[in-house]
């Protein structure tokens, strides 16, 4: 699991995905990067079980899986905040 937040791109979606449901679409948007290069990733973290999806239709909606991932996921954000502006760690 910290492998795949271990890329910037993921991260970023995972963030976006732990505050709630989000399709492709508004993915690329708010992460600036192609649409197949987010799709990719979003397979990446489904397999790794990161991720679920939920149909609406035609759209795929995705958020991330669980109380658990989340707090995964903002953890990580805790620790790189900490690492790239030199704060100290917390006990």
């Amino acid at each position: 699991m910290l492998r795949m937040l271990a890329d910037g791109t993921r991260l970023r979606l995972m963030c976006l995905l732990s505050h709630g449901e989000h399709d492709v679409t508004a993915l690329v948007t708010a992460v600036g990067v192609a649409r197949p290069a987010v799709s990719q990733h979003l397979g990446k973290l489904r397999l790794a079980g990161l991720v679920t999806v939920r149909r609406d239709g035609r759209r795929a909606l995705y958020t991330a899986r669980g109380g658990h991932v989340r707090r995964l996921v903002t953890e990580v954000m805790h620790a790189a905040t900490h690492r790239v502006t030199g704060a100290p760690e917390h006990d």
